[in-house]
């Protein structure tokens, strides 16, 4: 007999409690209070009472955390305060140097700091309001960042609602917090235990695995993935106390029933160095994948006088653990063609776990890379994942060499289409010449539909190389002639995801001339070449009829660019490919050109660290009156803006005579022409 609502509600509330608490002595505080089958009947106990009483279930409940209705897309979400990046230091002198910085700002003889465990996964904001989760986000390019609040109410170490103080006070009215979402080394191995068995391709880290669960549409998939979390930092808030120290201020997560991980203060940067070495003897005792060791000022005040230098804060950095090598066996070398037709030689290893990550290949880079090293099949070699992330070849082990060893070939001719490969004009990469190669087309097809391309959502290269290797695709225009039907004979391709692919294609018809101009893979057009292309050519056709001289003229586009950019645009296959874009129903946007303004005409370099505004926001600021951005200082550059610390870039612009501006000058002239 089904409890009546008066009865089940009271009820209800008290295993939500219980069962919130069971969590939290689990997950936070790693000391159960009772089995794992006592923690079964209570959750199978409110299931029921919910399932009876559905007017009763909230959002917030524990039975929430299987998962709800899948997303179409997620939503952007504006942080209220930016998630910066952290600066690298990488040995003692710089560290040293960082903590001379530290005193020489400050005027201090030492500064107390806070180390933590630098977890590799992926970082989040929780949003509390009257206690309760409302919101969360991943930390996107650290101004705004995706709505991922269904996938994190899966995550079972995640409170839904924050504990009472021990003092009685209640939960502050709006709180900010963050921290990182990750896989233990535990539960990575049984889950890719389980997709072994099931047949599933076998995640390659855990990172990777926390990054891509949590970015699930479809958060019953989330729900599946052992995610944990660990929270570090908060942003102030309506009723969130002042604190004196970063130590103070996790001591109050904590008492809210976050889960904190642990963190040691020590008094000056002697102690940071003995803490180091204690984090790199036993980052492999750790249950979670770390990649170094963070270290942050502990004072809160001292924080905010020295403030943040572009995306990062000048208070804090990550100090990485030494890159660890490993040796193994080349059991073969092949070679790949990307995009632009470059070949590429890859050494295929017997697998082996460098830094906590199983590695089976390693670029060679290029011929001559290669033969520098001298790599051969066979050969016995130290494997090194450069900055604990790309696997490289560091050396080969000649005296383990096997007898009548030869060295490797390097072909002559396309592996895949058989076209004659030659080096490039520069002499460092050798290229395929086949204008219809599939391995090119492939790459080209992943380029075409990249987010900053034409932005075809779900056309990745897996993807992409299915609908070459089908033959449903062979230039881009085949793209917009794909239906329902073809693409549902593709592997693995349900009706759902045919018709979201096709309903992604169908919106970047609408696009804009300089994203179709770098769509279309113009070997050296970047972003920022195709924006001044598209700004003095509004329409793609005008450039069949550009001679080299013209394009010369384009605003930061050298001879050698220009050349490679009238070639393209004069071959007949790549107009007839246009075309056949046009007609399918592409319709690029004339780029908008301000003509007017401060910096109409001009193009600016930023450099060095900025704290009066973001990089971003200078760019933004730039752009709006008429100027453009670039990434390099040359001839054609006309003012460089010079933050902090600035470099390479402002002793060229000081050798070339451009002119340089300090960020105190730069704001001074955004101020006096906002006044204009």
């Amino acid at each position: 007999m089904t409890a009546p609502k008066t009865d089940a509600a009271p009820r209800i509330a008290q295993l939500r409690k219980e069962l919130a608490h069971h969590n939290h002595r689990y997950y936070v505080l790693d000391s159960p209070e009772v089995s794992d089958a006592q923690y079964d009947r209570l959750m199978r106990e409110l299931q029921e009472l919910e399932a009876s009483h559905p007017e009763l279930v909230t959002e917030d409940s524990p039975t929430r955390r299987v998962g709800g209705t899948p997303a179409e897309k997620f939503e952007k979400v504006r942080h209220l305060v930016p998630m910066l990046s952290l600066a690298n230091v990488f040995d003692d002198e710089e560290l040293s140097d960082f903590d001379e910085r530290i005193r020489r700002q400050t005027g201090l003889a030492k500064v107390g700091y806070v180390c933590e465990p630098k977890l590799d996964g992926l970082a989040i904001t929780l949003r509390y309001e009257q206690g309760r989760f409302v919101r969360g986000a991943t930390r996107g390019d650290g101004t705004e960042g995706e709505d991922v609040t269904a996938n994190l109410r899966t995550i079972r170490g995640l409170p839904t609602e924050l504990l009472l103080q021990e003092d009685g006070v209640t939960a502050p009215g709006a709180i900010d917090v963050r921290g990182e979402v990750f896989i233990s080394k535990k539960d990575f191995k049984r889950l890719n235990d389980k997709r072994e068995e099931e047949g599933e391709p076998l995640f390659a880290n855990p990172r990777n695995a926390a990054a891509g669960s949590l970015r699930q549409l479809d958060p019953r998939i989330t729900a599946s993935r052992p995610l944990s979390l660990y929270l570090y930092e908060c942003v102030p808030g309506e009723g969130v106390p002042a604190f004196r120290s970063h130590t103070e201020k996790l001591a109050y997560l904590r008492s809210l029933g976050l889960p904190v991980n642990r963190a040691v203060a020590v008094e000056d940067v002697e102690g940071v160095r003995a803490q180091y070495r204690a984090s790199v003897e036993g980052r492999h005792a750790l249950p979670f994948e770390v990649d170094g060791m963070v270290v942050k000022v502990d004072e809160e005040d001292l924080r905010q006088r020295l403030g943040q230098v572009s995306k990062s804060p000048r208070w804090a950095v990550a100090y990485k653990f030494p890159p660890e090598e490993e040796s193994t066996l080349v059991e073969s070398i092949q070679v790949y063609v990307g995009r632009t037709g470059a070949l590429t030689p890859v050494a295929h290893l017997k697998p082996v776990k460098v830094g906590g990550v199983t590695v089976s290949r390693a670029t060679l880079h290029n011929e001559d890379e290669l033969r520098r090293k001298d790599v051969r099949q066979g050969d016995t070699v130290f494997i090194r994942r450069a900055g604990d992330v790309i696997p490289e070849i560091v050396k080969v082990v000649e005296t383990k060499r096997p007898e009548g060893t030869q060295p490797f070939v390097f072909p002559t001719e396309c592996p895949v289409c058989h076209a004659a490969a030659t080096r490039d004009d520069e002499g460092a990469i050798i290229r395929c010449t086949g204008a219809t190669c599939p391995a090119q087309l492939v790459e080209k097809v992943r380029h075409f539909a990249s987010r900053t391309a034409l932005d075809i959502e779900g056309l990745g290269e897996k993807l992409a190389a299915q609908l070459v290797e089908a033959g449903l695709v062979k230039t881009f225009a085949d793209l917009f002639h794909l239906t329902r039907e073809r693409l549902l004979t593709l592997e693995r391709m349900g009706e759902k995801s045919a018709d979201n692919l096709l309903a992604s294609i169908e919106r970047a018809k609408q696009t804009t001339q300089p994203r179709f101009l770098y769509a279309l893979g113009i070997r050296h057009v970047g972003e920022s070449t195709a924006r001044v292309l598209a700004e003095t050519y509004p329409d793609v056709r005008d450039l069949y009829e550009a001679s080299m001289e013209d394009i010369t003229r384009v605003k930061d586009v050298g001879p050698t660019m220009a050349a490679v950019i009238h070639t393209f645009f004069h071959e007949p296959l790549n107009r007839d490919a246009i075309e056949a874009l046009l007609t399918a129903g592409v319709a690029p946007a004339a780029a908008r050109v301000v003509k007017t303004g401060l910096f109409a005409g001009q193009t600016v370099v930023l450099t060095g660290g900025m704290s009066g505004m973001s990089r971003e926001q200078a760019k933004e600021e730039i752009e709006r009156r008429g100027g453009k951005v670039s990434g390099s200082v040359s001839r054609k550059t006309d003012l460089v803006v010079a933050g902090e610390d600035a470099g390479s870039k402002l002793k060229k612009a000081q050798e070339l005579g451009v002119r340089i501006l300090d960020e105190q000058g730069f704001l001074q002239l955004l101020q006096t022409d906002a006044r204009g």
